[in-house]
């Protein structure tokens, strides 16, 4: 307990007064509030990763989205169908690339479980090298390395749309019954939803392309929409430092949306001159020129 009022009250009061008391000028003056605001987000993070570690239950906000790829490959696993998991068309040099790949290994996993045929059909040669590791440990970590075959994630092209005809053509040939588009799409996300769409699949997008997120709410079933995405791995992962630094977040985001109103209720309130204060007046940074 005495370390946790050293680390999350002493410490930062410590740097606080070293920023504001300290004889020599090393800090820009006018930025108090934006140093103060760091700090605060820093230690609020902190605090619920620390948290997590220690073992206590931290409540996440359950994603539709999540709890359906379980009953989407259970489906498949009872037709008989392959599942069609998709990870974009970037390299690993996009994070949506990244967040896909980490949700390929949860889905590789349930297939392995459930003993359900997985394709992963990939545009990029070195990402097509990671998913392949990442299928192989999620098998072995099964305890079916067995299962694992070198031919369920294969190069198909890297044109976009000579990838999304491939793909398409996938689609038409196997029949899969469920279809897992995570990662980074640009215009050819249309063209693959609508055909999942066409034959039957249960579909489940993911992507932080906001001109893309339109087409995949309205052509597949569920639909992991900007941050979700994001925090898909998070979730799926169950890593303290995962799941406490979204947490953290949140609660930072509702202390943001709170000081938004704030600000806004007194800058009104001094518009029509009810108080004197011009609250904006501590938020106004200065920038080094």
């Amino acid at each position: 307990m005495m370390n946790k009022y050293i680390k999350y009250i002493f410490i930062p009061s410590f740097i606080l007064l070293f920023y504001f008391f300290f004889p020599f000028q090393i800090f820009l003056i006018g930025n108090e509030t934006t140093f103060i605001c760091v700090i605060l987000l820093c230690f609020i993070v902190e605090y619920f990763i620390d948290k997590a570690k220690s073992g206590e239950e931290i409540y996440m906000r359950p994603i539709a989205a999540i709890k359906a790829m379980e009953e989407a490959v259970g489906r498949a696993t009872e037709m008989g169908k392959p599942v069609l998991y998709v990870p974009g068309i970037s390299s690993l040099d996009q994070i949506d690339t990244i967040s896909g790949l980490t949700i390929l290994g949860h889905v590789a996993g349930m297939t392995a479980e459930y003993e359900a045929n997985l394709h992963v059909p990939v545009c990029v040669p070195i990402v097509m090298e990671t998913a392949k590791e990442t299928c192989k440990e999620a098998y072995l970590k099964k305890g079916r390395p067995d299962l694992y075959r070198d031919d369920m994630v294969h190069y198909v092209t890297d044109d976009q749309f000579a990838y999304a005809a491939g793909v398409n053509g996938i689609m038409l040939r196997e029949k899969p019954a469920a279809i897992f588009f995570q990662g980074k799409f640009y215009a050819e996300s249309l063209l693959l939803a609508e055909t999942g769409n066409s034959i039957g699949a249960i579909q489940i997008a993911g992507t932080g392309s906001s001109s893309q997120i339109p087409f995949f709410v309205t052509a597949c079933d569920y639909t992991l929409i900007g941050e979700e995405f994001y925090a898909a791995s998070a979730y799926l992962s169950g890593s303290p430092e995962m799941l406490g630094s979204i947490k953290g977040q949140d609660y930072v985001k509702v202390g943001c949306i709170i000081l938004i109103i704030t600000v806004f209720t007194c800058s009104l309130l001094n518009g029509y001159g009810y108080i004197s204060f011009d609250i904006s007046s501590l938020f106004r940074i200065n920038v080094i020129r």
